[in-house]
Parts: C-alpha cells; structure tokens; sequence
C-alpha cells in the first residue's frame, strides 16, 4: 500500500509485486480524500474564529490579506515542526496588521480576546504570540487524522487487500511527525509502515520511473463504471414501461446503460472493448456517443441515481467513400476501446469498406 499524503488531498493505491521484474498488479482502486494537511490549516481558521469572531476573520481576510497570509505562513511553520515527542507549547507570531486591526475593528485587545476564551491549550505568550500547547495543536490535527485513519482502515478491510505486508507513506504531509505516529500506533500491529528519506520527493521520483516504463503497472482497476447509452429490444419481463419506445413499428427499450467495464474491475494493459454503433442517418458526417459513469456497478439505465455524463466518444465518418454503397445497405462502424493504460485509447473501423474512421475519446468538454 501506497499512502501519498500531500497539502490537498490523500490518495491511496494497493499493488502486488508479481514478478522478478517488479511489475504490479493493481489490487483495488485507487481510493483517499480531500484531507490533506489543508484541513490543519481549516482547524486553526476555526479556532480564531472561536476566540475572535467570524465577523472580524472575515472582514480581515478581506482587508489585509497581506496579513492573512502572513498569519497562514507563521501557523505553517509551527505546523512542521509539531511533534508528539516535543512537550514544550508552539508560538504562533500574530502579524502587526492582525493585532492593529482587531483593536480598530473590535475596539479591544487580542490578550483580553485569549484570555476571555479560557482555554487552557491556548494562551497568549508574554512575548506577544498566542501559544498553543502540543495537546492544543493535536486537536487540530486530530479531524484530518482521523478521515485518513478511516479510509487506511476502508482500504485493509477490503477482502481484495487482505495479507497487506508493507504501508509507504509518501508525500509532503508524511514529513509531519504527528501523522506518522499516529498512522505507526493504529496500523502498525497489522503491517510494516515505511517512511522512505525525502518523502515529499518520493512521489516525484516515482513518476519519472514510470514516465521511463509505463508497462510497469500491469492490472489495474477501475474506479468507475463506465459505459454509453443505448437501445435494446423491449422486454416487458425486464424493463420498465416508462422505458418503452416504438420505432418503425419495433418496441424498443430507451436509455439502457451499456458498460465497457464496471466499478472494481480489474483490466490487464492492452483489454480491449468492442462495440458496434449505426449511424442514424444515411450520408452522416459525424457521430457524437455520449459516454456515462457510475461508481455503482450494478446500474441499468443512464437515468439511473448516481449515473452521470462524464465524456464524449466522436466518430469523424467524413473520409468514408460511400459511392459503392447502395442505399439498402446498413453502415456499421466498429469501434475498439483499449484500457488498462492510463488512458482509454479508442479506434474505429467501418466494416463494410474497411476504411478506418478518426475515433476520439473526450473527458474534458462534458
């Protein structure tokens, strides 16, 4: 198991080693959250709002970002360096510009402000700082800890994960000794967890040593159900009425989801999809496929809860001589998805000239 855990979010991907080689097979989807060391950040914002008030926090932010930012960098700085090992409390310099502010805004001192908000983790120091004791500074580590413990734990539960032997934990917000003692305290009894030297480069290293042998992954899985919408025959023992549409006199069942491949499962490099689609009209110059996803697999229709639009299968059918063709004849265009890359590649052939057809795959314009 690989836990990259940076400033934004945490991603985590399970693999097995399963040659010489050290080629991989992905043994679940990659999986994790937005609680990067962010969420810390969050916390202390929640804390000032508590003792100062979310008007002024917010009138502050607006006014003197300058200050605000130098508020964020010297919490920042102490955020590093917090350790459980350390019982001496943290200081955090309050930038002029706060201070000033807040005397103008509120007519007050930020002392009286820490004072009258009586929390023994936090104090204001005789140097002018406001002083947080280590157990003050866990308890804004302690949300974002808990959500990553939560879905380690979701991961390892999994029957796909089951004799996990080794845990790296990579990535910027592995630097913090904070979260490595408390991902080494839970999870430690049930595997080896690894912290490599430089761990906020290690992920960096990783891609350029990929970018060198992208084969290195064999076995993925994937994360989504992804398919296209289509229409099948209407049977009545399956499909609901409101699904009923008649064409040329032929009952058909509207909207059903067609899936490539479903959510969790596990796609060598080079598996391939093959599909069959007819364009609507005679003399088409192009044809749009909207292609959808779910993150349940056992979806039915694209109208189904949780089954959204997410990208966009184009056939350029321009270069296709259809001369020869007589106007009977039924134009079929073949088209084989590719996945188990890190992309789904797509090509497309029409059957009946064997001409090929410019075929695109696009997640990005939905």
């Amino acid at each position: 198991m690989v836990a990259d855990c940076g400033g934004g979010t945490v991603d985590i991907t399970v693999h097995e080693i399963i040659d010489g080689q050290g080629n991989l097979k992905e043994l679940y989807k990659a999986s994790g959250g937005p609680f990067g060391s962010i969420g810390v950040d969050i916390e202390f914002e929640k804390l000032l709002i508590n003792i100062f008030g979310a008007d002024f926090m917010e009138t502050f932010r607006h006014k003197r970002p300058a200050g605000f930012v130098d508020l964020m960098i010297a919490f920042e700085s102490r955020k590093r360096t917090s350790s459980p090992f350390k019982p001496n409390p943290l200081n955090v310099s309050l930038p002029f510009s706060f201070i000033d502010y807040y005397k103008k805004y509120k007519g007050g001192q930020v002392e009286t402000a820490i004072r009258k908000f009586a929390d023994p983790d936090v104090k204001w120091s005789s140097q002018g700082m406001l002083r947080l004791t280590p157990n003050g500074m866990r308890r804004l580590f302690l949300p974002t800890l808990e959500r990553i413990k939560q879905s380690v734990g979701d991961v390892l539960n999994n029957l796909n994960c089951r004799g996990i032997k080794y845990m790296f934990l990579v990535g910027g917000f592995a630097e913090s000794q904070v979260l490595q003692q408390d991902i080494r305290k839970e999870f430690g009894h049930l595997l080896k967890v690894i912290i490599p030297q430089d761990v906020a480069l290690t992920i960096l290293r990783g891609a350029v040593l990929f970018g060198l042998d992208p084969t290195v992954v064999h076995v993925r899985r994937s994360r989504l159900t992804y398919g296209v919408g289509v229409l099948n025959r209407y049977n009545p023992a399956k499909h609901p009425k409101t699904k009923r549409v008649s064409k040329d006199g032929v009952e058909w069942c509207t909207d059903v989801f067609d899936k490539f491949v479903r959510e969790d499962q596990s796609v060598a490099l080079g598996d391939t999809v093959l599909r069959s689609y007819t364009p609507a009209k005679q003399g088409q110059k192009s044809s749009v496929i909207n292609v959808y996803s779910s993150e349940r697999p056992d979806a039915r229709f694209i109208t189904d809860p949780g089954v959204k639009k997410c990208g966009q299968l184009m056939l350029d059918l321009n270069d296709i001589p259809v001369e020869d063709r007589s106007s009977h004849q039924r134009r079929e265009i073949q088209t084989r998805m590719i996945f188990g890359d890190t992309e789904i590649k797509v090509t497309s052939l029409d059957v009946l000239t064997g001409a090929c057809v410019r075929a695109s795959i696009d997640f990005l314009n939905k």
